[in-house]
């Protein structure tokens, strides 16, 4: 992770020397390149073992968050972003393959159904375990409960879509699958010390 973030702060992405050109337009070319680059990075990260659909969605996301981009600096950050969100995720996956293969499978059903009520009877059977043993085997493996694991990663959508969307908060809790607005508030609080509507007057665009 060092390796990258220094490899990024070094300047090598944006640099007109190191880049062919692909367009007469310095920001339209270093567009073009981002594209490419976060291409690579993506086959990459599947060579090494991400899943195809994780990956590809990154890619897309951060070509989208691009394309919005004005000025030839915007790129560069979100180009870093977008490298230091691939290798985290790359650095968590490597973590993830000293977990038993019951753990790694309900770590990728969560991911898929993020945006579902998971219900950890169903988990449970999908990876053919008890509900109270895949729960005691989930936390002795992973260090926290799954149910702190979901809300973990429905939380971390969440910020995105308070970031990154005009979503209302019922949409977004409805989206994530909470059961009600107030449950979605009282979680994003509990995991971010702040409710939805403060850390989307704090976020909202800042990134953009």
């Amino acid at each position: 992770m060092e390796y990258v973030k220094k490899d990024c702060e070094k300047g090598g992405f944006g640099n007109p020397e190191g880049m062919g050109v692909l367009s007469d337009n310095p920001l339209t070319n270093i567009k073009y390149h981002f594209v490419v680059a976060t291409g690579m990075i993506a086959r990459y990260c599947i060579e090494y073992g991400m899943e195809m659909e994780q990956a590809f969605h990154l890619s897309d996301f951060y070509i989208k968050k691009m394309d919005r981009c004005t000025a030839i600096p915007e790129v560069i950050d979100i180009h870093t972003q977008m490298c230091l969100d691939y290798m985290g995720k790359m650095r968590l996956l490597r973590n993830e393959k000293a977990l038993s293969k019951p753990i790694q499978e309900c770590i990728q059903y969560i991911y898929v159904k993020t945006n579902e009520k998971i219900e950890l009877e169903e988990m449970a059977q999908s990876v053919g375990l008890s509900k109270n043993y895949l729960s005691r085997l989930f936390h002795k493996e992973v260090g926290i409960s799954i149910t702190d694991y979901i809300h973990t990663q429905k939380i971390q959508k969440a910020q995105n879509l308070l970031k990154y969307s005009d979503y209302s908060y019922i949409e977004i809790a409805n989206y994530l699958g909470f059961s009600s607005q107030s449950h979605f508030i009282d979680v994003f609080r509990k995991y971010t010390g702040v409710t939805p509507k403060k850390y989307r007057d704090k976020y909202y665009h800042t990134m953009w």
